[in-house]
């Protein structure tokens, strides 16, 4: 079995749900917009497939079988819609895309959908909460979200992550640094000046995009502290909460 979901033939995929493994299927969610001029626009969506990846041992090691699906790409993102190759799309789009690949999984007979999501814009938070609702009241499969801007999950990640000011800061680049070190621009990098503006501050009183929030680059926070080494321990983090919000759900 390749945990990579679209690297199998259906036979795999139905003997694996035959086994006497519970089978959970892990969506990584992120986004296609701007992260500052030093990291790349699916930024969101490198990070999502990471936690996914460092959570499939963990997923084995309890006997359960783990696929990663592929990755959605395209999320509501119009704070960054200013920028040149963000897309955003409805939070209508967003759900129904979700809620369909649910009831498939659900036919077929996945025990649990598990979501993996790094594209923390309010809108977008909000449209997974509302679909993961709906998908276990009306579909009746169990959804494992670690909400991480939830305060008790916030609680466990890093500093600047729980001052709001964590877009394409020490945060996301540590984080992409670990796993994707190839797609940071490392000059841009060093020359991206500090932002300790905080978003979540910001979108509370009522900023509308990142400029109104003080990121006229589409970043916030401290790109130059980032480390592989934040990175990875940070991946490890939010790859234990996934995992144990899958056992939670699968009792």
């Amino acid at each position: 079995m390749d945990p990579t979901f679209g690297n199998n033939t259906w036979p795999d995929i139905e003997a694996a749900l035959k086994s006497d493994a519970p089978c959970v299927a892990i969506l990584p969610c992120g986004a296609t917009e701007a992260h500052g001029k030093h990291l790349p626009l699916n930024t969101d969506v490198v990070i999502s497939d990471g936690v996914a990846s460092y959570a499939l041992p963990n997923l084995e090691d309890a006997d359960i079988a783990a696929f990663v699906l592929p990755s959605l790409a395209y999320a509501p993102a119009e704070y960054a819609a200013a920028f040149a190759g963000t897309i955003s799309i409805s939070t209508e789009a967003a759900a129904g895309v979700i809620f369909d690949i649910a009831k498939s999984l659900k036919v077929q007979g996945f025990a649990c959908l598990a979501i993996a999501n790094s594209h923390f814009d309010p809108a977008n938070v909000m449209m997974l909460r509302g679909v993961v609702e709906r998908i276990e009241s009306e579909l009746q499969l169990p959804v494992a979200f670690p909400d991480f801007t939830r305060r008790k999950l916030a609680e466990t990640l890093t500093e600047e992550f729980k001052s709001g000011a964590c877009h394409a800061g020490q945060f996301e680049t540590s984080l992409v640094m670990a796993s994707r070190p190839e797609l940071v621009d490392e000059g841009a990098r060093q020359s991206s000046d500090d932002n300790p503006s905080s978003l979540t501050e910001a979108f509370a009183k009522g900023a509308k995009n990142f400029e109104e929030a003080g990121g006229p680059e589409a970043y916030f926070g401290f790109p130059k502290a980032a480390t592989p080494t934040e990175g990875v321990q940070t991946y490890e983090l939010m790859a234990k909460a996934l995992v144990e919000a899958v056992k939670n759900k699968l009792g």
